[in-house]
């Protein structure tokens, strides 16, 4: 009988054991919900998935944080759950895991073990096959044969020293050779996205390796347990005979008619499946695991059949994967772990001949795989770091290796404390597989499949180039929100000419995740004025950020190259460019939160950007940006700003010093070129008043103190000492006296429309505030106003920082303290304004 009807018949048996009507007052009536209940099974079942889902986002989020897999989350967390740990608490097993309640749990734990494997099967393209098909293979098959003949050699021992004589010598063989040389494909394709590497020759080669090795895997998984499921040597044949014609079914027949359904629904040409079509797919994936498990293979292995049908074209298959992901990983999945940890039991290993045993597991799994795939790796061709991360990363072990072990305990081939031992080797090799690969292989030495971020002297020099010359025309935009577009239109219609010119030509909007150029158009460009009295050509280059956080995420960074194409973000930029003649190019990165900063300043260094723009209310930390643009190398010319509202046609600028507010006049000095374009800027400069309480001088120094440390690292300018803030200052008033008296004669047409004056006063964020309030209500009849401001947070002429505490209090904000280290003073000023106008934040890179 099939693991699936067996579990339908316990708790089939379970329930009807009791006749009886239940009590229906609850606790009121006093019901213990921790009782078991056969008629209502649900009370209890809630308060164990409560726990398990509990424990497992607790150690994820630990977890995270030294970068290891959710899946060691999820193994640990059921450890804790089951009798090595939790277990051993007076009445914790007997109350919340009691034995009688097993049953519902396996029933729903397979059911989502199911989904899961349907996955993983989506996951598996037998394209990436196709890439480095000499190295992958050569990889894979060494990473096969030698850790599943050293698994073989290893069981003699284990089975003489713990295994009952009356279990079959050549089963338990086949168990530890497939739970030794077995890798875990999503626990691979988690790591190698996770840590950058599926932009690298070696994450390329490791994925297609780890392909083939997941289908060998699996082939052995139901060899396994056909022959464990079989009473004689010609029923194992049967099963297996079975189980190939039924993949060949499938494959061939019933994954043509899927993929003509699909066509049909427009679910394909769409890349989002219809009602009917996931309807057609659910029962697809259990009528396969139900085929499997009738048969005599495990049900999960029809769940992965049905992955391996389904098709990738625009985005279909990540589509379905989106619809039910966040179920399974986090309900059904983590109770399987949460049921294979109350069968671990860690106080049995409670000698030196099993711990001797457990090491000798856990070096032979990881030295038989790391050995094998590094060699091979060697000798086609990678260099020794690159070979040791190839082996290091195919010795990861998971989710597959844990269901052989369950089959075995099930089976009676393994005893709790062989299970035991095997569960602790899985722990322990793909723990350390992450930071032992980032160790031999960090991202220095790595090389790109794809144009490589330069760091020569010429790159160098032209970054210097760039920074001396105040004009922008090259931007990089950073997105990952739709809402952040308006933001973005509206600045490129700012530095956009309004001219239009019908002999120049300029290359199309293109879409590339490597930036590839394309061929020239008979559009007319657009252009912004230089300094030379020539408009420059404006582009725009689009970066797409998605944050790595779900198996859909997984998938479309395989498929990076094909989504930004179709992504609806980068389209629309993509269509805006096109209309309005700038010339666009567009990148999509998938990617963890923490490895924001490092991308996009490696991604603004690789395209030469003068300018990189970040929409207010991206999902990474403004902080951690600043701190990345300004140490990355040659990032030297690279500003960057935070921009949110609509279109405007006028712009304010409170001026106070410092390189920050000397990039701000210059750009919106650029700004007026545009003849659509004015602007007001005021400098203004900090009195002392009695009626302002006066600041002790260690206060003045706490609070320069606070506007120069911060909790993260800020912008990198020179020592900040008293010669660096006299050039400073100098810098200050040559800039301003060049563009207030027009002695700047290439830009003269522009400070027409630029009105200058200075204001004095004891509260300058009070008198900005007040001043732009007038300028908007001046001009609010006719045009929109758009603030543009430094962020001003070293070097800055002025501390403000009793002052802004003062105004946080005053808004009500005063739990909000990031705001001024995100927008600088002048900024959260505004942001806590309510003013009804955009707000434009620039912060300079360091020279």
């Amino acid at each position: 009988m099939g693991v699936i009807l067996r579990q339908l018949r316990d708790v089939s048996s379970s329930l009807v054991r009791r006749a009886s009507a239940p009590e229906q007052a609850g606790i009121f009536a006093g019901v213990n919900p921790t009782t078991v209940d056969l008629n209502d099974p649900i009370k209890l079942w809630v308060l164990q998935l409560i726990i398990i889902i509990a424990m497992t986002q607790f150690l994820a989020l630990i977890g995270s944080r030294i970068r290891q897999p959710r899946v060691i989350a999820e193994v640990i967390g059921g450890v804790l759950l089951g009798p090595s740990v939790m277990g051993r608490i007076p009445g914790f097993t007997n109350h919340i895991f009691p034995p009688t309640s097993l049953p519902m749990l396996n029933l729903t734990s397979t059911i989502g073990l199911i989904l899961f494997l349907f996955l993983i099967g989506l996951e598996v393209d037998v394209r990436l096959m196709k890439r480095n098909m000499r190295s992958s293979m050569v990889i894979s098959v060494a990473g096969l044969i030698i850790p599943l003949g050293l698994g073989a050699a290893l069981a003699v021992p284990i089975y003489h020293e713990f295994i009952d004589p009356s279990v079959k010598f050549g089963q338990f063989v086949l168990f530890v050779a497939v739970a030794i040389g077995i890798t875990a494909f999503p626990v691979l394709c988690r790591i190698l996205t996770e840590t950058r590497l599926l932009e690298t020759h070696v994450g390329v080669v490791v994925l297609s390796a780890g392909v083939g090795n997941d289908i060998v895997g699996w082939i052995l998984l139901a060899l396994t347990v056909a022959l464990v499921n079989s009473g004689s040597g010609l029923t194992a044949l049967w099963i297996l005979l079975t189980a190939a014609g039924y993949t060949i079914f499938l494959l061939v027949p019933v994954r043509w008619g899927f993929r003509w359904i699909a066509m049909r629904s427009g679910s394909l040409e769409n890349g989002q499946p219809t009602t009917f079509m996931m309807t057609l797919t659910m029962i697809l994936v259990f009528f396969s695991a139900f085929f499997t498990d009738i048969i005599g293979v495990h049900p999960i292995f029809g769940g992965f059949l049905a992955g391996l049908i389904i098709p990738h074209d625009n985005g279909f298959a990540i589509a379905i994967v989106e619809k039910i992901e966040d179920l399974v990983s986090v309900v059904f999945l983590p109770l399987y772990f949460a049921f294979s940890g109350l069968k671990t039991n860690l106080g049995a290993l409670d000698d030196g001949i099993t711990w001797g045993y457990t090491i000798l597991i856990i070096v032979v799994a990881f030295f038989s795989k790391f050995l094998g795939c590094s060699i091979s790796a060697k000798l086609v061709g990678f260099n020794l770091r690159e070979s040791g991360a190839i082996g290091v990363l195919m010795s990861c072990k998971g989710l597959v290796e844990l269901i052989v072990l369950n089959v075995g305990l099930s089976a009676g081939i393994l005893d709790t404390k062989t299970f035991s031992m095997f569960v602790l080797h899985a722990i322990v090799v793909t723990f350390i597989t992450t930071p032992l690969t980032l160790w031999i292989y960090p991202a220095k030495y790595r090389t790109r499949d794809g144009p490589a971020v330069g760091s020569s002297s010429s790159q160098d020099e032209k970054g210097i180039r760039d920074l001396e010359d105040v004009f922008k025309s090259r931007f990089t935009v950073v997105l990952d929100k739709i809402e952040q577009l308006p933001a973005v239109m509206t600045l490129t219609q700012l530095v956009r000419s309004s001219s239009t010119v019908t002999a120049a030509t300029v290359p199309p909007s293109s879409a590339s995740d490597e930036q590839e150029k394309t061929p020239e158009s008979p559009l007319p460009p657009a252009l912004a004025y230089g300094s030379d009295g020539q408009r420059r050509r404006v582009s725009i280059d689009a970066l797409r950020l998605i944050e790595l956080s779900r198996t859909s995420d997984v998938l479309k960074s395989h498929e990076a190259s094909s989504l930004v194409h179709s992504d609806p973000i980068l389209s629309i930029v993509r269509t805006f460019g096109y209309l309005n003649h700038i010339r666009v190019t567009t990148s999509l990165k998938i990617l963890s939160a923490e490895d924001f900063p490092t991308e996009v300043a490696g991604h603004a260094q690789g395209n030469s950007s003068q300018l990189v723009i970040l929409p207010w209310g991206s999902g990474f930390s403004f902080g951690e940006e600043v701190a990345s643009l300004s140490t990355a190398p040659t990032v030297t010319s690279t500003p960057f700003e935070k921009l949110f509202g609509k279109s405007a046609k006028h712009l304010f600028l409170p001026f106070f010093g410092g390189p920050d507010d000397r990039l701000a006049l210059s750009f919106v000095v650029q700004l007026c070129m545009n003849p659509a374009v004015s602007a007001t800027v005021v400098r203004f400069t900090k009195s002392e008043s009695s009626a302002v309480t006066p600041v002790s001088t260690i206060d003045k120094e706490e609070a320069d103190s606070l506007a120069v440390n911060l909790t993260y690292q800020d912008t990198v300018y020179d020592a900040n000492d008293t010669k660096t803030r006299l050039a400073s200052n100098t810098a200050d008033n040559m800039l301003w006296d060049r563009y207030s008296n027009n002695l700047a004669v290439d830009v003269s047409d522009a400070l027409q429309r630029v009105t200058f004056s200075t204001q004095s006063s004891p509260r300058p964020l009070h008198a900005v505030l007040e001043t732009a309030s007038a300028t908007i209500l001046e001009r609010s009849t006719y045009t929109r106003v758009m603030v543009v401001t430094g962020r001003s947070r070293r070097l800055a002429v002025e501390s403000h920082a009793t002052e802004t505490k003062a105004l946080l209090e005053e808004r009500g904000a005063s739990t909000a303290p990031e705001l001024p280290k995100m927008l600088g003073d002048v900024g959260a000023a505004f942001a806590l304004s309510n003013a009804s106008t955009s707000l434009l934040v620039l912060q300079a890179c360091n020279v």
